[in-house]
């Protein structure tokens, strides 16, 4: 077993973690000697463990007697049945001149605002919208880039109970109509314009299309330049909140209130509308935020992320901890990789957020940011949207910061949260999330639903959570719900990962290999994706990679499409070289029968690659939703190969 790249010191001593660890064994009466224990206790006492995180966390609200109202299947498991709270009083607790938002766009705009600046704003939407007959339960859209504005008008919506639904601006108008269309906003709030990749990007077009066609009968516009905007028929956002009447009361609603609708990535077909109540979110976030992320009110916390992923939503539920929010709109790599290092100096970032991608790409660029920053404030890095390669630990140890605590996540939008995530007191091993999410009863399973300890297998978890989605959006007999996770193992969630414990002492941490309806089956065996990326894409003559398993002779051969640095051409050595990587850093079994180039590879607008859609066009099968993409154009790359007939 390799040594940890990282241990808990003196600092970390005084985490929140560790005050809430001696509450349980105050609590529990047990000794709870390590994280393994700890956690153990955390499912096994669910009623206990929630009750506390509750207290703990500091939640607003009354939680009422019951913790958990059991039922035959998990699905129809409620937690705090009796309680009622509300989200935006919860995130607005603190009501003073700290920052609580600094906003910086690509063209260089700073803006900030505090505490007490965003109750007033957030009281001024929820006014309006309550003046405009908005009722709890009914959506409001955000078609927005991620600023300030966009957590001012979510969380004015969840101050009345309305449902807060948002999608990123780099979506096409069809791919905007395939999730709003389904839930049918009464009001859509729209930017006009963003900055990306060092050019306007102009949304009039598209906000009039979408206006024509979900007719909301409330239209507010964001101006992204200057203080109008050229919409018909649309209200101008600062107009709109200074005309505002005082604030109306928090209202506060069953836990299981809905607070926001997310969507699946669509590529299969239609997204599914995932509806995530007000109570388990808060509950689920403010835990991973605080305990596993030592989130405080002095720290300042960033996550690079657009207003159409979950990481959003995440990164939003820091307020709670009153800590200060820095949103960035634009590339991440404009004019270069160093902007966002640049930000973390500039801002005294404390927990940095990105991609496992954007690592990739920095390390890949020659950036040392150890020598070009000086991240004095740094103490925490989260990555996640796909597996963090090992190779990419040791850049962050050795070419960013020596004492870093590399916090890789896993969960998703499904959850809203994380089942495997960091954690301030145990130590940190190259190539594995740090430990397993408390009150998370996660497990490998085989395909006959055996456990399975330091194997590959399917990730479940086998008891309820509180940030289980309240349902899909139409989907009144819970028919989709339950054949998207509860299907493939009896009364357990499926998550859809390939995935594997490893024990430590005391501990288990957990390595992803990708997600399990991509996993390969050459000669029967399973192979994650990701333990091919691993060894592909940390060669120099390699931008990055897809691979997708093809149906042939009667088998499945492995298919390698790579997207080659600028100068290199995919020549019999290159290949031979990429063959031999896979074949001493995997197996043989994991060496490609045929490797091929492309322009650039498929992702969703999130930045997530899209295994299962290269899959269907190499096969001539139709990709049912190309809107889900953030470059569809890209499938045509991977249709009608001679080398693959």
């Amino acid at each position: 077993m390799s040594a940890p790249l990282w241990q808990p010191g003196r600092a970390e001593q005084h985490s929140q973690l560790s005050h809430f660890w001696q509450q349980a064994r105050e609590i529990s009466g047990e000794p709870l000697p390590d994280y393994r224990a700890l956690h153990g206790w955390s499912v096994q006492h669910p009623e206990t463990f929630w009750r506390q995180v509750w207290d703990h966390c500091g939640i607003i609200g009354e939680p009422g007697s019951t913790v958990l109202e059991p039922a035959a299947r998990f699905q129809d498991c409620r937690w705090f049945p009796q309680a009622t709270l509300n989200y935006a009083e919860n995130l607005l607790q603190r009501n003073d001149a700290h920052p609580a938002l600094v906003s910086e766009l690509e063209d260089g705009t700073r803006q900030v605002i505090s505490y007490a600046q965003l109750r007033v704003a957030a009281g001024q939407v929820a006014a309006q919208l309550q003046a405009a007959g908005i009722q709890p339960g009914d959506r409001v859209a955000g078609f927005m880039p991620n600023r300030i504005e966009t957590v001012v008008a979510a969380l004015g919506a969840a101050w009345i109970g309305a449902v807060w639904s948002s999608c990123s601006p780099d979506f096409g108008v069809s791919g905007v109509l395939d999730r709003f269309g389904q839930i049918e906003p009464r009001v859509l709030i729209a930017c006009d314009g963003y900055h990306y990749n060092g050019k306007w990007i102009d949304l009039e077009p598209r906000i009039h299309e979408l206006h024509s066609a979900l007719s909301p009968e409330l239209l507010v516009v964001v101006p992204g330049k200057g203080s109008s905007s050229r919409v018909q028929k649309a209200l101008i956002w600062q107009a709109w909140l200074d005309a505002a009447a005082p604030a109306p009361e928090f209202q506060r609603l069953p836990f299981n209130h809905p607070l926001f609708i997310l969507y699946s990535s669509g590529t299969t077909g239609q997204p599914k509308c995932i509806v995530h109540g007000a109570g388990g979110t808060l509950l689920q976030q403010t835990k991973e935020l605080q305990l596993h992320g030592d989130v405080s009110r002095d720290d300042t916390l960033f996550y690079f992320t657009t207003c159409g992923w979950m990481m959003w939503n995440w990164l939003i539920c820091g307020l709670h901890t009153g800590a200060t929010l820095v949103l960035y709109d634009g590339n991440p790599a404009y004019p270069s990789t160093a902007r966002l290092f640049d930000l973390i100096d500039s801002e005294r970032i404390t927990h940095f957020g990105t991609s496992a991608k954007f690592i990739q790409a920095v390390e890949k660029s020659g950036l040392v940011p150890k020598e070009s920053h000086q991240l004095n404030e740094l103490r925490t890095l989260f990555s996640t949207g796909s597996p963090l390669l090992h190779e990419s630990y040791d850049f962050l140890y050795q070419q960013v910061k020596p004492d870093l605590l590399v916090s890789s996540i896993s969960g998703g939008t499904d959850i809203i949260s994380c089942f495997a995530l960091g954690n301030p007191l145990v130590p940190v091993y190259r190539g594995e999330l740090q430990c397993l999410g408390l009150g998370m009863d996660v497990c490998v399973l085989d395909d006959s639903g055996q456990a399975l300890s330091d194997r590959k297998g399917e990730l479940v978890c086998r008891q309820p959570f509180p940030s289980c989605p309240v349902q899909f959006w139409n989907d009144p007999d819970g028919t989709r719900f339950h054949n998207a996770y509860f299907a493939r193992f009896d009364n357990l969630w499926a998550h859809g990962d390939y995935a594997q414990r490893v024990p430590h002492d005391g501990n288990d941490g957990l390595i992803i290999h990708g997600r399990s309806d991509a996993v390969l089956n050459p000669g029967g065996v399973r192979i994650g994706t990701a333990e091919i990326y691993r060894q592909v894409e940390t060669l120099g003559a390699i931008r990055e990679a897809i691979v997708v398993g093809q149906e042939w002779q009667g088998d499945v051969r492995v298919v390698l499409f790579v997207v080659l640095a600028e100068g290199e051409s995919l020549t019999d050595a290159l290949k031979q070289q990429i063959r031999q990587a896979i074949r001493e850093g995997a197996s043989p079994r994991h060496v490609p029968a045929v490797i091929l180039t492309v322009p650039e590879i498929p992702r969703t607008v999130s930045g997530k690659i899209v295994e299962l859609a290269v899959r269907e066009v190499i096969h001539g099968r139709p990709v049912t939703n190309r809107n889900a993409l953030a470059n569809p154009q890209a499938l045509e790359h991977f249709s009608g190969r001679p080398e693959l007939a």
